[in-house]
């Protein structure tokens, strides 16, 4: 038998998996959004979906890029919630799983998400990341040497790395 569960019960973070891609000159997979961001390809894990097949799917729909998934190297927690738009009363937090990724095969592109896919130099990706929490994630990346790291931060109203740590 199926009750209603009230909504103050009901779960409360998006998952999300994303990747630093590397190819074979060592250069960093950006794509571009629509608010002229660039950011590591990624986005929330499907229902059922393993985070692995996620991270996969999401690389391949931004960009167009097969990948190998090599190793987890960050663990991210945005636990701020801020009121929605366009009918959601409060954006949920959320858990971002950043694995270092390789490129396998593809055909550089851009997406209905994003109209723009580029290999960046691993020295000019932070210039081009402006979100704080983005450049956070990639420095963790910069900084992994086997041990992940955990990041707790907010990023409205104003980004506020809470913790950082590895494990």
């Amino acid at each position: 038998m199926e009750k209603n569960i009230p909504e103050k019960f009901l779960p409360t973070h998006i998952v999300a998996a994303a990747g630093v891609v590397l190819n074979q000159k060592g250069e960093v997979l950006l794509v571009n959004t629509y608010q002229d961001s660039w950011v590591l390809p990624g986005g929330e894990v499907e229902a059922g979906e393993n985070l692995i097949d996620a991270v996969k799917r999401e690389i391949f729909e931004e960009s167009g890029i097969c990948v190998e998934v090599e190793e987890l190297f960050c663990v991210s927690s945005n636990t701020g919630t801020y009121p929605g738009y366009g009918g959601i009363k409060e954006v949920p937090t959320k858990v971002i799983f950043d694995f270092i990724c390789t490129e396998k095969s593809g055909t550089l592109r851009g997406s209905d998400e994003n109209p723009e896919s580029a290999w960046i130099p691993k020295e000019k990706v932070l210039d081009m990341i402006k979100a704080p929490s983005s450049q956070e994630r990639f420095r963790a990346f910069l900084e992994y040497s086997a041990r992940p790291a955990y990041l707790e931060y907010v990023t409205k109203p104003d980004f506020e790395l809470k913790t950082k740590r590895t494990f």
